[in-house]
């Protein structure tokens, strides 16, 4: 049952080495601070550390096991994933396609060049297109165990193997793996890569209409009996997340990052607030995520120019972030993400990281914390270079003696006070609004039950104070530092 609490979103080995020693420090240090926990992928995995699953009947030994997930589901709400858009290349069903050919069970699973496209092979048309993750058209060469070769849809990386999400054999493949996660848990199942699933002839692959409303309803009415929710996870344009929403289902709202960061460096509240007013209201919010800080989710909320200067500021501003590090060089598969930790994109400044911190909370919708940013963590650059991975700047590993040191810095401690009053005040279980009392000022008021929370922040000088009234009477109050 999902919360209106804040989520933290973690991998299974950032906090500690597994998932035992993540409830450790759920238990431990985050009691109160968190409420619902997404843990991203925990299965046996051939890639993208996690995103390119095996078995999803399998809790990867490393973590621990099913025992663990269950214990955490229990005593905080639980997001985990399906990705509905693929599966590993060392998975049983790819690898017994590799040796059977046609007499493969699971040969039905996979989108195979030759039966897509009329005469096997895309048109120069077809492949301009296709929304495409790659400068080429999406596929992989694989070799069969005949010796024969072929053409396979493949969007992202080369472990990571399209799913004809059409076909019959697929459809249950996802009906059974839904029920099975949502039967050991989880509150929330988040559909990875949605926008991608669906591939049709004469059109971009992306989002196709009306095709993608029937795999969004099918995932759902899979584990509605069990009462667990499906989240689509999508970055683009944001109209994608408010058609999503009039059908009543929870969005992502990915433009958020970039709306506070615009407003933080310019010191204009006028961009963040209308989108305030405008923004689906069954959704979760996200300042930081396992990926980079989106910028194509923002379009049409900032102008072209805006977004350039957000960008730039991001790297004039930010600490210890490089153009570099969200390039080819650095293995950045999406140009238009830029790889940087929320707090040192604001320059590791604890006044702007929590006024940050304070908008997000106090926007419409459910906040999700990922796990650097709950710890208030710069960007990793020895991480980074070690491994070349652009995204590993905002993926660091803490061991459970460095989190007792963190959690004692004053700017984690004010992080933590404002998400707990976040899951405790009922004012943000009613109504909301938001004005502007200047170009750089607002003020945001939450109220629910007689109880008020209300928000008034300098977004220039980066202060603001928090209160809460019960019957006109005050009963908290968070100045910041």
């Amino acid at each position: 049952m999902i919360k209106n609490e804040a989520m933290l979103i973690t991998y299974a080995d950032s906090i500690g080495n597994d998932l035992h020693d993540l409830h450790t420090v759920l238990d431990r240090q985050l009691k109160g601070v968190i409420g619902g926990v997404h843990i991203l992928p925990f299965f046996p995995s051939s890639g993208d550390r996690g995103f390119a699953p095996m078995d999803y009947q399998q809790v990867d030994p490393r973590f621990g096991d099913w025992k663990e997930i269950e214990q955490i589901s229990k005593d905080y709400y639980l997001m985990v994933d399906f990705m509905v858009n693929h599966l590993s290349r060392k998975s049983a069903y790819f690898q017994d396609f590799l040796k059977n050919k046609e007499k493969s069970l699971y040969k039905n699973m996979f989108i195979r060049y030759k039966n897509f496209w009329p005469n096997g092979e895309p048109t120069a048309t077809d492949i301009d297109l296709i929304y495409k993750r790659k400068p080429r058209a999406p596929y992989t060469d694989v070799t069969f165990q005949d010796g024969t070769k072929e053409k396979i849809w493949c969007t992202f990386d080369e472990e990571q193997i399209d799913l004809d999400v059409t076909s019959e054999i697929t459809r249950r493949f996802i009906q059974e793996q839904l029920q099975f996660l949502a039967h050991k848990g989880a509150a929330i199942i988040r559909l990875d890569a949605f926008a991608y699933a669906n591939k049709k002839r004469g059109t971009s692959d992306f989002f196709v209409e009306p095709d993608v409303w029937n795999l969004l309803a099918y995932c759902a009415q899979a584990v509605e009996k069990e009462k667990v929710l499906v989240l689509p996870e999508i970055h683009e344009h944001y109209s994608i997340q408010e058609k999503i929403a009039e059908k009543d289902y929870y969005v992502y709202d990915f433009a958020l990052p970039m709306l506070v960061l615009h407003a933080l460096y310019s010191g204009r509240v006028d961009r963040l607030l209308h989108w305030m007013k405008i923004c689906p209201r069954k959704q979760f919010t996200t300042l930081d995520t396992h990926d980079g800080i989106g910028v194509v989710d923002v379009k049409d909320l900032l102008t072209e120019e805006e977004i350039k200067l957000t960008q730039e500021s991001l790297y004039q501003y930010g600490a210890n972030v490089k153009k570099i590090y969200s390039s080819e060089s650095y293995n950045n598969l999406d140009i238009y993400q830029i790889n940087c930790t929320f707090y040192s994109a604001l320059s590791n400044n604890d006044s702007a990281y929590l006024l940050a911190r304070a908008l997000q909370i106090f926007a419409p919708g459910i906040p999700q914390i990922y796990y650097v940013g709950l710890f208030a963590g710069e960007n990793d650059i020895a991480l980074l270079e070690e491994t070349k991975e652009g995204r590993n700047i905002n993926r660091h590993y803490y061991t459970l003696t460095e989190i007792e040191k963190t959690v004692k810095r004053p700017v984690v401690q004010q992080l933590f006070k404002l998400l707990k009053f976040r899951n405790s005040s009922v004012a943000f279980d009613g109504s909301f609004s938001s004005k502007a009392l200047a170009a750089n000022q607002l003020q945001i008021t939450w109220t629910s039950q007689e109880t008020s929370a209300i928000l008034e922040a300098d977004l220039a000088k980066k202060t603001f104070t928090i209160k809460e009234f019960y019957l006109d009477e005050q009963r908290f109050e968070f100045v910041s530092p």
